[in-house]
């Protein structure tokens, strides 16, 4: 998974009912095959995330 500075993380909910939570990439850390992400979500927080299957990226335009 390829993410970059600027792009939208989109971390789908694991069971039925649970939110998707929304963020921006602030950093990337790690390497291209295990990467780390630094993401502030729309609510102000900020965390490192590691992708997995349910976290979709939106390339910024």
């Amino acid at each position: 998974m390829q993410a970059s500075v600027g792009d939208r993380v989109v971390i789908h909910g694991r069971i039925v009912g649970a939110a998707e939570r929304s963020g921006e990439v602030i950093e990337v850390r790690g390497s291209g095959e295990n990467p780390l992400l630094v993401v502030r979500y729309d609510d102000g927080h900020e965390a490192i995330l590691s992708p997995g299957s349910d976290c979709e990226v939106r390339h910024a335009s």
